[in-house]
């Protein structure tokens, strides 16, 4: 059996006709009828305002707004069941909000979703790829989703092959590929239709280190020399600072707050100081004492952990040492560091992102699975 054979009957299936989701791609939904370009929108690929979305109890967006600049990198960044897939998943047509309003590339995503679904590409957590088939064909099969021409197809699949370095494992099935090689093909099969705005929703989960700084290098490449409009969500704090010229922080379904990386960390002065103590240490006793230090603010507890701020951290940490050496306070460990995007999301929650992201995988929420 031809390895298209088994797919022909979704071509005219009620998903295809009447736009549904469908396998690893989103079925585009045939003719787009009416659609209407919301001009207040051109200048942002995105703009999202006061999303909500409930889950039976659970609050999975409480609000979230923003905008997305047209052929950028935005990061959408917050731990585990922050609300990031369910953000997805309503921009990309997936699902509806209850309440609030977006548009993806000049389009009402409610009123124009067939609209929207022609304009986007979207690789989603887990790889869609079909791994009986080789990477060409799911390349062809996705153009045949999209209605484009035979030759286009074939012109396209093999210039994305070529782009994303596999063009010698082309003809070879997907279940040989590695990790690096199935996500690098996920990606090209996203942009097969040539989409104006790319989702990538948490696309280094599970790749090691190389593989995932190889990804990196991807994604820029696709921002700058194509012009590409990416909305990337993640939880890990160095791929947002690395490749986000913007980003929104969220957590539990609200903004926390939005720049870029540098905004954001230059907001914060001089460098942050983390403290261990053991657990027979008063933390309260030891806040009390850090506060009282000249130089030394926005001082927190995290478990048996305190964070504080100092101006100059190496000239300082010696000083604040003695002082709290003086009170019978020792901790078992020092570090002091520039500000990072971790003590961002502390100064503005209150917790660490490592806490964070440690409570939204043990909460299990269904935001993330809905």
């Amino acid at each position: 059996m031809h390895p298209y054979t088994r797919y022909s009957a979704y071509f005219d299936a009620p998903c295809f006709r009447r736009g549904w989701g469908w396998g690893w791609g989103l079925c585009p939904g045939g003719v787009v009828e009416h659609a209407v370009v919301l001009s207040s929108a051109v200048d942002n690929s995105l703009s999202v305002r006061d999303l909500k979305k409930t889950y039976g109890d659970v609050q999975a967006l409480d609000g979230i707004s923003f905008d997305v600049e047209a052929g950028t990198v935005f990061g959408l960044l917050g731990p585990n069941g922050a609300g990031k897939s369910t953000t997805v998943k309503i921009l990309t047509t997936l699902s509806r909000a209850d309440s609030g309003t977006a548009t993806v590339a000049g389009y009402d995503v409610n009123r124009d979703p067939v609209a929207v679904r022609r304009q986007i590409g979207v690789v989603a957590q887990n790889s869609g790829t079909d791994i009986q088939l080789t990477g060409r064909e799911n390349l062809i099969l996705q153009g045949q989703v999209f209605g484009m021409a035979k030759d286009e197809i074939r012109k396209r699949a093999d210039q994305l092959l070529t782009d994303f370095g596999l063009a010698e494992a082309a003809d070879r099935t997907v279940n040989g590929y590695s990790g690096g090689m199935r996500r690098r093909l996920d990606i090209a099969t996203a942009l097969v239709h040539s989409p104006k705005v790319l989702f990538l929703d948490e696309p280094t989960t599970g790749l090691d280190p190389e593989v995932r700084a190889a990804m990196w290098t991807e994604i820029r490449r696709l921002s700058e020399e194509h012009g590409l409009t990416i909305l990337l969500t993640t939880h890990y704090l160095e791929e947002a600072d690395s490749l986000a010229s913007q980003l929104v922080i969220v957590d539990r379904g609200r903004n926390i707050v939005s720049g870029s990386p540098e905004q954001l960390k230059g907001e914060l002065k001089g460098d942050a100081i983390r403290l261990e103590w053991d657990r027979e240490t008063n933390l309260e006793q030891v806040q009390a004492a850090l506060a009282e230090i000249d130089g030394v603010g926005e001082v927190t507890v995290e478990g048996h952990t305190t964070h504080a701020r100092v101006p100059d951290g190496a000239k300082a940490v010696a000083g604040v040492l003695g002082s709290l050496a003086t009170k019978g306070f020792n901790p078992e460990s020092v570090t002091v560091a520039r500000p990072s995007l971790d003590d961002v999301y502390l100064r503005y929650t209150g917790r660490s992102y490592s806490e964070a992201d440690t409570e939204g995988e043990a909460g299990n929420t269904e935001e993330e699975t809905n």
